[in-house]
Formats: structure tokens, C-alpha cells, sequence
């Protein structure tokens, strides 16, 4: 597993883009991603406040409720040139899992200060 960080955000002819590199790997991995998705992802990056908490921020505070901990994002496949994701989660010293875009995972995981 190579973990990653969020490299940059950006609009390409294409869409949204969302670039993440390797932490000790010099390989980029671009992933397509929608607008909705890019918007809650810039937010969180530029550290900007938003008046209502947007859907990321209401799962985060969720899982704060239920004392369950996301330990970190997995992107683990790439089916039919779609990305698959899925959430490492825990809770009363039990870990599941649950599916995810990329892109939702990714905007939660920086909410939570999650390894991706």
C-alpha cells in the first residue's frame, strides 16, 4: 500500500482533477472527480468555514457522535476506468469497512486528518 496526500485540485478540459502523490513514491495519480465532490475537498484544503456543515462535514460529525474513528481511505481498484474506494473504519475496537467514491473519501479522510 502506498499512502498519499492530496497534491493539488484543479479543472481540466475533462473536469475536476484531483491529483494525489505518493508520500514516499514520486508517482501522481490523477482521479476525475464532480464538481459537488471538488467544492467540499477545495473547502476543506483552503480551511474555509462554511455557515451549514455540507454533507462530509455532517458524516465526520456523525461518526464524532457515534465515537467511531476513520482510520484511513483506501483507493484500491481501478474496475472499467472507475476508481473504487472504500472507508477503514472503527469503532469499540472493531474494524468494517464501507464503499466509497474516491472522492468522498478523500474529503472526509482530510476532515478527519485520515491517511489516504
Amino acid at each position: 500500500m502506498i499512502q498519499v496526500r492530496v497534491s493539488h485540485l484543479s479543472l481540466s478540459k475533462m473536469g475536476f482533477v484531483l491529483l494525489l502523490k505518493g508520500e514516499a513514491d514520486p508517482r501522481t495519480l490523477p482521479i476525475f472527480i464532480g464538481a459537488a465532490e471538488a467544492q467540499a475537498i477545495a473547502l476543506q484544503m483552503s480551511g474555509t468555514a462554511v455557515p451549514r456543515p455540507i454533507t462530509h462535514d455532517l458524516f465526520k460529525n456523525m461518526l464524532d457522535g457515534l465515537e467511531c474513528r476513520l482510520k484511513r481511505v483506501d483507493i484500491h481498484t481501478l474496475q472499467n476506468g472507475t476508481f473504487l474506494a472504500r472507508l477503514v473504519m472503527e469503532h469499540d475496537g472493531l474494524d468494517f469497512t464501507l464503499d466509497a467514491r474516491p472522492s468522498d473519501a478523500v474529503a472526509l479522510a482530510l476532515r478527519c486528518d485520515s491517511p489516504i
